[in-house]
This record gives C-alpha cells, structure tokens and sequence, in this order.
C-alpha cells in the first residue's frame, strides 16, 4: 500500500514538513538520511532561531524538531535515498533497503559540503581533513590547524575548534569576511585565531597524515607552503539532488526548481529547505519552507481522497 506522504531528509524543512503533515494525520513516512538533522546536527552552536535566547546545539535542536514530528505520529527511517521514479503514480521511492510507494513526496534533501578540489584532499580525508567541526575538532587537541573559508559557518567552526586548537589559520580567498558582523567581532577578539588573507589553497601534502597545506596568493601569485596538522574546510554546498537526476527540473547549479510554495515541475512533489534554496540557507527560512510544503501537501491530499471518493447525490 502506498504511503500517502514520504519526506526525503530529516533537516529543518524536514522535520518541519513532517510535523505539519503528521497534525493533520497523514501519517507521514520521514527517511532521514545519512544522519538525523542533516547538516544543522553539526553545528555547535545556534543563537539565530526565534524561540531560544541562549544558544543551542545544533543536535539538540535537531532531536527537538524530529521528537515533535513523532510525537504527532511521523514514522523515521534511518535510510537514505538512493533513486525516485517520478514518471508515474504512485511515485517509487528507493533507498538502500528497499522500496516505498507514495501519493505525494516532500524533498528536503539539503546539501553536503563542497569539497576544495586539490590534490591530496582526498587521499588524507580523514587524515587531516574534515568538513566538521564538531565531529572532529577534539582530535585536534593541542595541535595548530587551519580553516578554509570566509562565510558564517567557517567562522563559526573556527571559534569552536579554539576549544581544542593551539591555534586556527583562516584562510579566505579574499581580504574580508562574508560572515555576520557579530560573528566577525568575536573572531576577531579571539586571540587563537588568525587570517590569512587573499589566498587559496592549491594542494594538501603530508605522510601518514597532514602535514602542511601548499596556497598561492591570488594577489601576488606567491606560493607558499603553510605546516599544519588538519584541514578543516567550509566553503560552501552543494545540494544532495543526485537522486534526482532525470526526474525533477534542476536549475545548472544542481538545486531543484520550485516556486514560492515549493511546488516543483512534477504535480505532487515539493522542494523546501537548502535543496531548492542557495540564497538564505537559514533554519528559520527551511522551517517556513517546510510549513508551506506541509500544507500544501495536505491539501494535495485532501484533492485526490475527494475524487477518489465523490460525495453521494441526494
């Protein structure tokens, strides 16, 4: 029997996308992907969302969110999404431990982080290099270490691996931040971080680990060989749509096309959150997309159980 409403990703839009639909008893199936809370779950810290005057972990934000969709009856699984058939309904869902069938699809997918692309980055991932912080920064107790990146998370991530780091590198492209005017200031007061600026990375070398990073000056052209003992990189997503291929209208960058309330090029299925949104890539504008695809999908619903089931004539 077919599920009347899947949501493919357990982030913001998600969870969201889950709790509205779930109040209005569709009995939503929820795949959560490689990790409940997508990548919000990695953040160590967030002061932004309405509702909580002292920061919260980003993991415990996420438990929040996925407690309440299934408190509202939303069933979780702990899969990932590997293929969609869009071509016919009911819509196929396949994911590494089978297949599903439903009325309506809800894609918050988000994105994962992009990769530097060059040479060594993936020979030492893992070794050296890490896109999470808070997944790996205790590793790198007591060591010097460098973050690639100049937007909000790269800052973000900077500060919190001063907890473990002697000392972070910031290395940016270019000779200012792109990071919130707050989060600027207290890197800038920390005194275990510093900026190089006006520079790329062009290679990682090392041994048996990370040993150094190779970089170039963008202005000048001068290369340089900077010793360190991890790569911490956050410059940036990329959206999680390869699943996708051949069924959604995508826009070049990768991100699904939708309009204002999510509706994609395939009547019945949604887009909310970072999938369709390189723009914002807030929590609070994935909640609000994950309500409107909520509720639309509702309605959705509502449509096709009325013809199926016409009201009888007196």
């Amino acid at each position: 029997m077919a599920e009347k409403v899947i949501i493919i990703g357990s982030g913001p839009a998600g969870a969201t996308a889950a709790i509205y639909t779930a109040r209005a008893s569709l009995a939503p199936l929820l795949i959560a992907g490689p990790a409940v809370g997508g990548q919000v779950a990695v953040s160590s810290e967030v002061g932004n969302y309405p509702g909580f005057p002292e920061d919260i972990s980003g993991l415990e934000l996420s438990q929040l969110m996925i407690k309440q969709a299934e408190r509202f009856g939303t069933r979780v699984e702990m899969d990932i999404v590997t293929a969609v058939d869009l071509s016919k309904r009911p819509f196929k869902v396949a994911t590494y431990s089978g297949e599903y069938e439903t009325q309506a699809l809800i894609i918050a997918s988000g994105g994962s982080p992009r990769k530097l692309g060059v040479p060594g980055e993936a020979e030492f991932a893992g070794r050296g290099v890490s896109y999470c912080a808070t997944c790996d920064g205790f590793f790198y107790t007591g060591k010097e270490i460098v973050m690639v990146g100049g937007g909000d998370a790269a800052v973000e991530e900077a500060m919190f691996l001063t907890r473990y780091a002697t000392h972070v590198q910031v290395i940016h492209r270019r000779n200012q931040l792109r990071a919130e005017k707050l989060l600027q200031e207290r890197a800038f007061a920390n005194d275990k971080i510093s900026f190089v600026w006006n520079t790329v990375v062009t290679g990682i070398t090392g041994d048996s680990a990370v040993t150094g990073i190779n970089v170039r000056n963008v202005l000048t052209g001068k290369e340089d060989l900077i010793p360190t003992k991890g790569v911490f990189a956050a410059i940036g997503w990329e959206p999680n749509t390869s699943f996708l291929a051949g069924q959604l209208m995508l826009h070049d960058n990768g991100y699904v096309v939708a309009d204002k309330d999510g509706r994609t090029s395939v009547e019945g299925v949604w887009a909310a959150g970072d999938v369709c949104d390189w723009v914002y890539r807030q929590i609070a504008t994935s909640v609000g997309s994950g309500a409107k695809v909520g509720i639309q999908a509702e309605a959705y619903i509502a449509k096709l159980e009325e013809r199926a089931n016409p009201p009888r004539k007196e």
